[in-house]
């Protein structure tokens, strides 16, 4: 089973979300936050395997408590499931070390799917999310020479991923084993120092690497 704590500071949002997760054959909710402050104390007592946390409540926001949480238990993967779908938020929200983000307009099969990719370390992102980090603007004067020494074929993988595409789908792009593509991710992490693939996407981005 899943275990996972809600942090919302909306009492009907929370119990609403509880009743949905609550659903799933293969998740149980273990706690219910109303406050970023909150939510640090329940994961230290009530041990989730993933947090779905709001972004915006008063005092320590969902940005400030997933970046304590990631502080405190790098291991933990924080959801956020967010009404708002602006450019900062996004970006400050994956900064932060979210591992996926849903707008509330998310169906309940995407928040099961992301609950459960979290778990088993993918990074799950809502459409709108991936055409904001797309559209970001890249340095105007991006690096030519690859840095933090990756390969060329790295940058070909770094690139995919950022596009949101799967391993088996880069697989497939590159003409390449599903297993050489895990391979290469790994080494793309530790070279980045990315925690996951949206924090890779950011570098990506951030970087320019795919304008080269």
């Amino acid at each position: 089973m899943i275990r996972v704590l809600i942090v919302d500071d909306q009492r009907v949002v929370r119990e609403g979300l509880a009743t949905i997760v609550g659903g799933f054959p293969d998740a149980e909710v273990v706690g219910l936050a109303n406050s970023g402050e909150q939510a640090l104390e329940l994961a230290e007592t009530n041990s989730p395997d993933v947090v779905l946390m709001d972004l915006r409540m008063p005092r320590m926001d969902g940005v400030d408590a997933t970046r304590a949480l990631k502080a405190k238990h790098p291991s933990l993967p924080v959801v956020v499931l967010t009404a708002y779908a602006d450019d900062e938020s996004i970006r400050d929200a994956l900064e932060s070390g979210a591992t996926g983000y849903l707008t509330k307009d998310a169906a309940r099969d995407d928040i099961r799917r992301a609950l459960e990719g979290a778990v088993a370390g993918q990074s799950v992102l809502d459409p709108i999310v991936r055409e904001a980090l797309l559209r970001t603007p890249t340095p105007a004067h991006a690096p030519r020479a690859l840095p933090d020494g990756l390969t060329e074929r790295e940058r070909e993988v770094l690139v995919l991923i950022a596009h949101g595409l799967s391993n088996d789908e880069i697989a497939a792009t590159l003409f390449i084993a599903e297993t050489t593509v895990k391979t290469h991710i790994n080494r793309i992490f530790a070279k980045t120092h990315s925690r996951d693939r949206t924090q890779a996407a950011i570098y990506a981005h951030r970087l320019g690497l795919d304008t080269n």
